[in-house]
Parts: structure tokens; sequence; C-alpha cells
């Protein structure tokens, strides 16, 4: 096993650093950039599908802060599952949510870059991609401090940008766009309400939730109580998110009334021209470009070594990934790989954002339905001093709901799924006939 003395991570995030992380990793703007799909989905009741989305998240969230308590380790999902499920069910967790983690750095450098072609078509869309990723390695090198640093810096804007479109939102209404006012029409029209459609439409909400969970994957660098802090951060960034996404759907979503939109991809910005003007939408595009773009990958790529660096730490992955840069005390090797691997992805399927959104939402989902087993089994059945109602009926919901949400999945995303947990079961099997899942779990939480 890896010498863990050699194998610590520096501690110097705060619970600060730890929320600004999580809510640069989810992107505060998502609710926006993705409102077509959203919308189109749910049949225009958006601010209800992200309300059912934060009431399914809440119980994943809960059982995340949970376990971090009683994992303080670098690993998320990972460490956990083998916690409480045992070795190889810890493996299978590491393998399903690094789908999760290991694509969705490609599909934001993809989104950005059409984004950032689209202001200057001269540029390929290859181009943007290269230069996306080469900015989020540069940075992270750094360390995970000067990271965070940038990810306070672009939540920040973040928020600025989205008060900016509320006020002008609110400006428009009041001069008789949209609706006219602030309606319950995107919360509930029984004329267009499906229980389908809402919750198909819930399920592309959770994406924009993915990121608070990633929080976890910090918990050795963290100084003070990490196991305090991990599950403050988890619950704060979801609850800031939440009302962020609620509010801003809810005023657009009125805006939007009446508009025919004839390209879900660019929705918000059919919007803005439409109703506010045409400056408005470009004043969102460069802004979200610039402040934006450039840094939203960074906490995704942070995450994902992490990962790679707990399950090389067991030698479930090449022991290579778990090496510490003497400077910065980064996993470099395990950066190195993981920005590889989503360069590669990004270029390979830069014109099929579609096919790989569908591994994305299959990683985290399962990733969830483990965690909720573990939280379930390790304090709700082994505990003697379990409480009814976060040991049992939190977990017991999360399964319920994750399992309703798989069940108005897309077919494809199930196939492309099921192909990949085959996989990680096949090469769990064999490392389990080498001996390399059966690691103890002795690792030091002081390192």
């Amino acid at each position: 096993m890896a010498d863990l003395s050699a194998t610590g991570l520096k501690r110097s995030l705060g619970l600060i650093d730890l929320v600004a992380y999580g809510l640069a990793y989810l992107s505060l703007i998502a609710a926006l950039t993705t409102f077509g799909f959203v919308w189109d989905a749910s049949g225009g009741l958006i601010t209800l599908a992200y309300i059912l989305g934060a009431i399914c998240i809440y119980f994943t969230a809960k059982s995340y802060a949970m376990m971090a308590g009683e994992q303080p380790h670098a690993g998320s999902v990972y460490a956990y599952a083998k916690m409480a499920l045992g070795p190889f069910a810890g493996f299978l967790a590491g393998w399903l949510i690094l789908l999760d983690y290991l694509l969705i750095p490609a599909l934001v450098f993809i989104l950005m870059s059409i984004g950032m072609q689209t202001l200057m078509p001269s540029v390929s869309r290859a181009i943007w991609i290269l230069l996306l990723v080469a900015f989020a390695f540069f940075v992270n090198w750094r360390g995970v401090k000067v990271s965070t640093k940038v990810s306070l810096t672009s939540v920040a804007v973040q928020f600025v940008i989205i008060i900016g479109v509320l006020v002008f939102a609110y400006l428009a209404l009041h001069h008789g766009k949209g609706s006219g006012g602030l309606t319950l029409a995107p919360i509930y029209q029984a004329e267009h309400f499906e229980l389908k459609k809402v919750f198909e439409a819930t399920s592309i909400c959770i994406i924009a939730f993915l990121g608070f969970d990633a929080i976890t994957t910090l918990s050795e660098e963290v100084k003070g109580d990490s196991r305090k802090l991990v599950g403050q951060a988890i619950m704060l960034v979801l609850l800031i998110s939440a009302c962020i996404f609620i509010v801003s759907t809810w005023f657009v979503g009125n805006l939007a009334a009446g508009l025919h939109i004839h390209d879900p991809a660019a929705a918000i910005y059919e919007i803005l021209t439409h109703q506010i003007g045409t400056w408005a939408a470009l004043a969102f595009a460069w802004l979200t470009t610039i402040f934006v773009s450039f840094t939203n990958a960074l906490p995704m790529q942070v995450g994902v070594a992490r990962v790679l660096f707990a399950m090389g730490r067991n030698q479930q992955l090449p022991e290579a990934l778990a090496k510490i840069h003497p400077r910065t005390q980064i996993p470099h090797v395990a950066m190195i790989v993981s920005t590889l691997i989503s360069l590669t992805v990004a270029l390979v399927m830069k014109d099929h954002v579609d096919t790989l959104a569908l591994f994305v939402n299959f990683g985290a989902l399962a990733g969830f339905l483990l965690l909720h087993v573990s939280v379930l089994v390790h304090l709700g059945l082994r505990n003697p001093q379990r409480r009814f109602l976060p040991h049992i009926c939190v977990p017991v919901l999360g399964i319920v709901i994750v399992l309703a949400v798989f069940a108005y999945m897309q077919h494809a995303a199930l196939i492309l799924g099921v192909i990949w947990t085959a996989l990680g079961v096949g090469y769990g099997l064999y490392l389990q006939r080498k001996g390399r899942v059966e690691l103890a779990l002795d690792l030091k939480s002081e390192c």
C-alpha cells in the first residue's frame, strides 16, 4: 500500500473556500444557460421543476453531509461506500462517480467553447477547447488555494450577472413584456401540467445541482474540523443554489411567456433580445464568456483529481496517481491524467453534446444511489445510536427518488450506463483476484 505519510494533502481550506468551490462547480447561472431545455421538457413549468429538483437533491445532500462526518478522507462517495459496504462496493462507487467527474469537465469545455465560438466564429471550437483546458490546468497546478480564490471571484461575478438579469427582467415585466408581472405561471398551470413531463424536466434540473457533492473530495485539505465544515458547506451550497435557480427561473419564466423559442440551447439569449434588447443578450454573453467560461471547469478538474488520487492511494488505480507535488501539495499526476482525459473527450465529442450529457447524468445518479445505501447500512442498520429520521428516512427517501429519476431517464443513457457499470464490475473482479480490492481502510485523517 502507498505510504500515507507521503500522500497527505495540504490543509488550507476554510468554510468560505468550500462554499465558493461548490458554487463555482455547479455554476449559479446554470439555470439560465440551460433554460430552454427545461422549459421545453416541463411545458413551461420550469420553476416547479427546479423546486422538485431541489427537494430531490436535499436528501442526497443530507446523506453526503452525514457521511462527511463519519469519513473525513478524500474520495467522496468512493470512500463512503468502501467504509459502509466493503472494498468491492467502494471501488464500484468510485468507478460510477468517475463517469460523472471525468466527463463533466469535458462537457463544460464543449459548452463553453460553443458560446465562445458564437461570439468569435473565426476561432474553431477545438481551439477554444484547448485554450480553456490550458487555463484550467495552469490555475489548478498552482494549488487548491489559488483555485478556490479564482472560484470565489467567479462566484461573485455570477451573483452580479444574475442580479442584473433579475432587475432588467422585472423592469421589462413592469412595462408589459411577457406575462406582465410575476405570476405563478412558471410554477403551476392546470392546462399545462403533466406529471410525466414535470418529472422528465426534474431529471434534467438535477444536472444543474451537481457540484455540492464534489466538496467532499476536498475533505483532507480542510483546516480545522473537516467533519463539521464539509457538511455545513454542502448544505449551504444547496440552499444558495436552490434559491437562485428557483428565483431566476421564476423571473425569466414570466418574461418568456408568449415567446416561441427557436433554439433551446440559446433560449436565454433569445429571451433577453426580444424582451429587453440586443445589448442585454450581448452583455450576458460576454460576461459569462469572460468570467465564467474560463473558470467553470476549475473545481471540476480539482474534484476528479482527488477521486483518482484516493483510488490510486488504495491501489485500485495505478499508484502513481497518489503522488503529491512537493511544492504545491496537489496530486499532480492525477491532475495531469484527468486533464488529458477531459481534453481528449472534449475534442472527440465536441459535436455530440447530447450523448456526452447522457453519460454524466447516469454516473451522478448511480453514485447517489450507493451513497444512500451506505448511509442506511452504516448509520441506520449498524449504528446502535441510530435516529429514525436522519439515518433511516432520509436515505430511504433518497433511494426512492433516485430510482424514480432513473425510471424517467432516456433509454440511451441507461444503456450506456449499464455498459460502463459492467466494465467496472469486470475490472473490480480482476482487482479482487489480485488482492487489490481488499486493502484496509487505515488511512490517517491527519496528514
